[in-house]
């Protein structure tokens, strides 16, 4: 991971967030490997985001309970690709997509906040 991070050299991480596991190994295994991914984030001092799986497809779909392949469609449709990705990736490319997103509206509001501020201090 810590290599990926230093070819690639992204400003945020953004993961996906724990969901409740049907069986233990697959909750213990994955929460392993989010460890390991966090760790290296933070190790190479990257700010990290978390997002529900809820918050990624009303954010993508427009729907919190979309399908998979919903997700994968709107994932191909907003990017231009040329096929759906794999779901593994179109998840991946669907929490970024979600970071941007939240990002570009917390940014919106913090201007919205600091012109209203000057507006009355004016």
């Amino acid at each position: 991971m810590t290599e990926i991070i230093t070819q690639f050299q992204p400003d945020y991480f953004a993961i996906e967030q724990v969901f409740m596991a049907k069986n233990a190994d697959s909750a213990l295994k994955l929460g392993q490997a989010r460890g390991v991914a966090i760790v290296a984030a933070v190790n190479q001092e990257l700010p990290v985001f978390e997002y529900a799986a809820r918050q990624v497809k009303q954010t993508v779909v427009g729907i919190g309970s979309a399908e998979k392949s919903q997700v994968q469609h709107m994932v191909r449709t907003l990017l231009k690709l040329p096929a759906n990705p794999q779901a593994d990736a179109a998840d991946a490319l669907a929490i970024a997509i979600t970071h941007c997103h939240v990002s570009q509206n917390s940014m919106q509001m913090s201007e919205s906040r600091l012109n209203l501020a000057r507006g009355r201090l004016r």
